[in-house]
């Protein structure tokens, strides 16, 4: 195996043609820089240096190294220069991945912010359920999970981003109706419920709102994930409860009301595993943390 500090002294002698020259170069005495050459031509097996004449000259196979030389020790150089980077946090990549409601609110500002204070960091950007996150933060296949509302595992720390209440989201036929609006009076009107799979879920949440405030919907629509629930809201089929930070963007056929009765809320968790001490968690942690103050403080 090849020594670079030895490849970093062959290259001074190399382009010195002296030894005095190249340890003068190099700092360091001419007897241990002369051992160090002839140990690393020992160490690869060829002759380096022609020292048969006053003036010493390149063999073939120094040539050769001379040659590769620069070009390995500045690799060497980036190399060490990258590393170092993700060891202080300030390259490399972060694997984030988020339920669909996480799309709005607080979350989208801070991948905005971390991506401006942070731009050699490259973000990995997925959306999964409940029970993918938890399946990929226990495989290592992502980093952080932000999930509604936290997920519990004795692998996996939780902390709380947001909280916020839970509204529902109309279609727009119910333009003039007032606000807030009686849970209760909806009960004879079709509930869309995400996710279909895996259950129990955010569905389930919703379901046990609706029993809290004396009903069960008698009519359900199952959607797959979030954005279908509010397509087919949007279209008519029916009412859907959503986190409060959904009713911030617009969204063409759906309007949003809040509801008398039993509220519980919901909450935005960041979540990860207790034995991934990174720098780019830590870092992402902290800014999501002052990005959310700030935008519900001033709120």
């Amino acid at each position: 195996m090849m020594d670079f500090k030895r490849l970093s002294y062959f290259l001074a002698v190399a382009e010195e043609l002296h030894f005095g020259r190249a340890s003068a170069r190099l700092g360091i005495a001419q007897p241990p820089l002369s051992r160090q050459i002839a140990q690393f031509e020992k160490e690869i097996g060829a002759v380096l240096f022609d020292r048969s004449r006053s003036q010493i000259r390149l063999t073939q196979a120094g040539e050769l190294l001379q040659e590769r030389a620069r070009e390995i020790l500045e690799r060497v150089d980036q190399t060490e220069r990258e590393v170092r980077r993700i060891g202080e946090g300030v390259a490399g990549r972060l694997r984030i991945a988020f339920v669909g409601t996480a799309t709005f609110g607080v979350l989208p500002n801070i991948i905005k912010a971390f991506r401006l204070a942070h731009p050699d960091i490259e973000l990995a950007l997925s959306a999964m359920n409940n029970a993918e996150l938890q399946r990929a933060l226990i495989q290592r296949e992502i980093d952080i999970a932000v999930a509604r509302p936290a997920i519990e595992d004795p692998e996996l720390k939780s902390e709380t981003l947001i909280e916020e209440s839970l509204v529902l989201a109309l279609p727009d036929i119910y333009a003039d109706v007032p606000d807030p609006l009686k849970l209760g009076e909806l009960r004879d009107t079709t509930f869309v419920l995400f996710p279909r799979r895996p259950r129990p879920s955010y569905a389930d949440y919703v379901l046990d709102v609706c029993k809290r405030n004396g009903f069960i919907p008698a009519s359900q629509v199952m959607a797959q994930d979030f954005l279908t629930a509010i397509s087919l809201v949007s279209v008519g089929v029916g009412v859907c409860i959503v986190p409060q930070s959904v009713a911030l963007n617009e969204r063409t056929g759906v309007v949003y009301r809040n509801f008398e009765g039993f509220n519980p809320g919901t909450k935005l968790s960041l979540n990860y595993r207790r034995d991934n001490r990174s720098p780019h968690l830590f870092g992402f942690l902290a800014l999501a943390r002052k990005v959310a103050r700030t935008q519900f403080s001033a709120c």
